[in-house]
């Protein structure tokens, strides 16, 4: 599938303000599963200077910075053009020591996932019992195949969690999530990645643009999780839509802490002065380049 993508941030202050560095992760991923045939980026005010990072986690960013001229508005636009490559999810042999959970990873492997196995909770400093039990329970239920875990644990999340629409703010506990049984895309995306990191799965949040229904014109910034399976390299999993993702996904950045996914941190200075933010994104398929 091949796609144009328009996306614009615009974030407007409550008075002039001294703009700090910014992160920008708007540069659609170029890898096995997608190609960028073009990438053009619009900044205003302008920017002092610009610099394509490629980061400890594999994702192309790009560093903005400003003079010292206050401003009262900062408005970013990306536009791509992405042909997304992988049609069939399942396209892939796992190792045949990986078929079955839990397994363990070999020493050289280990030490290339551990940060994306952290015993660092997502939810706080220790694990909640719900989650646990949730990845227990399905452990059981599916006689500790990977696969069918996965899938079950794909399909539990979206059968039994409503979907909160919530455009700012960190993921809610995936504990929380769970007893709630509602969140966000990424409030489910965290719950999905806990429950893995409890058996021993190496996991990943993924932030990016999913098309969707083309007869919704409303799109927004999506999330969902990565998995590392041996012998298929990282795979998608989308809780949000029960799918495993495919050619309707294209990821823009990838990380073991949802938090280094954020399209656009950054900083400003100016006494008592807010932000306040809004964005427009466009998904349009088209035909050819």
């Amino acid at each position: 599938m091949r796609y144009r993508i328009h996306h614009a941030i615009h974030y407007t202050y409550s008075q002039p303000v001294e703009l700090g560095p910014h992160t920008l992760r708007l540069r659609p991923r170029c890898d096995g599963s997608q190609v960028l045939h073009d990438f053009q980026l619009q900044v205003s005010p302008h920017p002092l200077g610009l610099a394509d990072i490629f980061d400890l986690e594999g994702n192309t960013v790009i560093q903005s910075w400003f003079n010292r001229d206050l401003v009262e508005s900062l408005h970013v636009k990306a536009t791509s053009i992405v042909e997304t490559l992988r049609s069939n999810p399942f396209n892939f042999l796992l190792e045949p020591w990986a078929l079955s959970l839990p397994f363990d990873y070999p020493a050289s492997t280990l030490a290339q996932v551990r940060p994306y196995l952290s015993d660092q909770r997502l939810g706080g400093d220790r694990l909640d019992p719900a989650i646990w039990e949730l990845a227990q329970g399905l452990l059981y239920k599916n006689h500790g195949n990977t696969l069918d875990f996965l899938g079950d644990l794909n399909q539990t999340v979206y059968n039994h969690c409503c979907y909160q629409q919530r455009e700012t703010g960190d993921p809610m506990p995936p504990g929380m999530t769970w007893r709630r049984k509602t969140g966000s895309c990424r409030d489910l995306s965290v719950l999905f990645m806990e429950v893995c990191r409890v058996v021993g799965l190496a996991v990943r949040f993924v932030s990016g643009y999913e098309a969707g229904d083309p007869k919704l014109p409303e799109k927004h910034l999506h999330a969902w999780v990565e998995v590392f399976l041996p012998g298929a390299g990282w795979r998608g999993y989308d809780p949000t839509q029960g799918l495993v993702t495919a050619d309707r996904h294209i990821p823009l950045a990838a990380s073991a802490f949802p938090q280094n996914t954020a399209p656009m941190p950054g900083t400003f200075r100016g006494r008592s002065a807010s932000a306040h933010m809004t964005f427009e994104l466009e998904i349009e398929p088209i035909d050819s380049i």
